[in-house]
């Protein structure tokens, strides 16, 4: 019955639940938290989202986690110079938020602290608060990302990733 259940909720969602939890005003905010966080460190942020899966994927019993890092690969997010890249994708259907990082990172904040920041986004979420959820989770990561990959100077913070959601 739960899979049932998923399928139909994952078969109803559409673009347009992105763009109505997300309008261009909290996408811009998005892109400008993480254009400002990027001047911190020496990660590179991205954020993802999407409404649903298709059929073949659910069928398959696709999980959040396994299209997000699906997700991480696709948009490059692996391939930084020093390993610190970091993805926040989230699952409107499943109100699921994945955050995927590169190895460098990784190693220092481990699976219970990305998993807390996943969580208190999903909270967020649940009470309706998208935008917000979202600009939590970024200023979190940002704190990590400040503590284990500090940024040197201007000149050596290269801009490695677009800093621009992406709607799947």
């Amino acid at each position: 019955m739960k899979k049932l259940l998923r399928f139909v909720k994952h078969m109803a969602s559409g673009r347009w639940q992105v763009a109505r939890r997300f309008p261009k005003r909290s996408m811009h905010a998005i892109e400008e938290a993480i254009r400002q966080s990027e001047t911190r460190h020496m990660g590179e942020l991205r954020f993802a989202v999407e409404a649903g899966l298709d059929w073949a994927d659910l069928l398959a019993g696709t999980s959040s986690r396994k299209r997000a890092l699906e997700v991480f690969s696709h948009l490059h997010v692996w391939d930084t110079e020093r390993n610190s890249g970091v993805l926040i994708y989230l699952l409107l259907a499943d109100r699921k938020v994945e955050i995927i990082a590169d190895r460098g990172i990784h190693s220092c904040v481990g699976d219970a602290g990305w998993a807390a920041i996943c969580r208190n986004m999903e909270k967020k979420f649940r009470a309706g608060e998208f935008e917000g959820g979202v600009l939590e989770g970024i200023a979190a990561i940002t704190a990590l990302l400040r503590q284990h990959f500090p940024a040197q100077d201007a000149d050596s913070n290269s801009n490695e990733l677009p800093d621009y959601p992406v709607t799947l």
